[in-house]
């Protein structure tokens, strides 16, 4: 085995890898190479999380932002328990959007204040739940305000609750808007000081406003802007509230490149903006700005890997079947949220320093034509036994996958 070596993984049209190592021609998770790992982890397909990675993007942000600024991480993004448990010890609160994920924020030792449950669907139990436990449930609606003064009256313990705000304006450019217009998520703007009038009635704890316009953003300019009008419109709604709180929640918004022709989101800008927004925050709330990430902290950390099983070609196109695909990986294979498919970045992995000079369409077991992991894409020679890595799979993979779809088994997880 050759000697461990860094590579910015290269694929055709899509933005490099600069993220993982290689040794001995193969992608190294963790600085394992990733056929050792294959065995290791006893069975393919498989997810894969690398620590270091997710490490270096909590430090560069933490790097570029206010000190004063705190740093959530949305569980929804990646919950697998391992990742929670990792990052929780990395940022500055967990934002969790079901029960479930409220119990891997706890067992991840993270003290209850740390923790927002946000959702617009919330049962009154899973409210009830979360105020047993002390953490801020974001009400998204006057009932779940009330669901939580009353879990409060009736447990005895004082509820901790921030205020969603649907804003009128919406993140330009974002893969899912979130805010703007009619949504189901938070309270519309102009009913929000008659809810926090509520808050103020019933005694119970304001934490803070959370204001998300929209997600998956690779615009600088439009995030910066949607940041300042998040600030001005928390702002003018907390100077209605008129007493303190504990923070206000800019939300996120952050992309990650998946397909071909997209970049890297520069962050220069976007820093620069919170720099100047958390030093009025701190004159005019008297509170830190937080804000709320989830896909950027981690897409970019995981992988998911299979196995070919078979080579074939039918009316000259050839076709990698794996034993990998959509009820795995349903973002990979195009069928979460595209219009038109389009590829994420995929390689043989275990010769990931191979020529890319054979087009190839990766294909699943499944018996379905939506089961695509690469269609008609540059890579390097595939044959039975070898080994496909679809990169940027850190985010929304297994957790948002049909996974009983004609009932194959389930792919394993690993943090490396």
């Amino acid at each position: 085995m050759s000697a461990r070596k860094t590579a910015e993984i290269r694929f055709a049209q899509h933005a490099p890898n600069p993220f993982f190592t290689v040794v001995g021609g193969e992608i190294a998770p963790g600085g394992i190479p990733v056929s050792r790992l294959a065995e290791r982890v006893g069975r393919t397909p498989f997810y894969v999380y690398e620590r270091q990675a997710i490490g270096a993007r909590v430090a560069s942000l933490r790097a570029a932002l206010p000190r004063a600024m705190h740093l959530h991480y949305a569980i929804k993004a990646n919950p697998m328990p391992a990742v929670v448990h990792h990052l929780a010890g990395l940022t500055d609160g967990l934002d969790v959007a079901s029960a479930q994920e409220m119990a891997v924020a706890l067992d991840a030792g993270v003290a209850p204040e740390r923790v927002s449950f946000a959702g617009p669907g919330k049962s009154a139990a899973e409210i009830r739940r979360a105020v047993a436990a002390g953490i801020t449930v974001t009400v998204e609606s006057a009932l779940q305000l009330e669901q939580a003064v009353q879990a409060g009256a009736a447990l005895g313990v004082l509820p901790r609750v921030a205020v969603r705000v649907n804003p009128a304006f919406e993140l330009k450019s974002s893969g899912m808007k979130m805010g703007g217009g009619p949504k189901p998520f938070g309270i519309d703007e102009v009913r929000v000081p008659e809810v926090l009038d509520r808050v103020r009635e019933s005694g119970v704890h304001l934490s803070g406003l959370h204001i998300f316009g929209g997600s998956q953003n690779l615009r600088a300019d439009a995030i910066v802007d949607a940041q300042r009008k998040t600030y001005e419109l928390g702002l003018s709604l907390l100077r209605q509230w008129g007493g303190p709180v504990d923070w206000l929640n800019l939300g996120g918004g952050l992309g990650v490149p998946y397909f071909p022709g997209e970049a890297e989101l520069d962050l220069g800008p976007v820093a620069e903006n919170l720099h100047r927004l958390s030093e009025r925050a701190g004159a005019e709330l008297g509170a830190p700005l937080v804000i709320e990430l989830g896909r950027y902290l981690v897409a970019h950390a995981g992988l998911y890997v299979c196995r070919v099983l078979d080579r074939k070609e039918s009316c000259g196109q050839v076709f990698v079947v794996t034993d990998g695909g959509l009820h795995h990986h349903l973002a990979a294979s195009g069928n979460f949220g595209q219009v038109l498919r389009k590829n994420y970045p995929v390689a043989v992995a275990n010769r990931i320093d191979a020529p890319t000079d054979e087009v190839q369409t990766v294909v699943g077991p499944l018996c379905t034509p939506l089961d695509v992991l690469a269609e008609r894409m540059p890579l390097a020679h595939a044959e039975p036994g070898d080994l496909i890595a679809v990169f940027q799979s850190g985010a929304y993979g297994l957790t948002a996958s049909p996974t009983a779809f004609l009932s194959h088994p389930a792919p394993a997880e690993v943090l490396v």
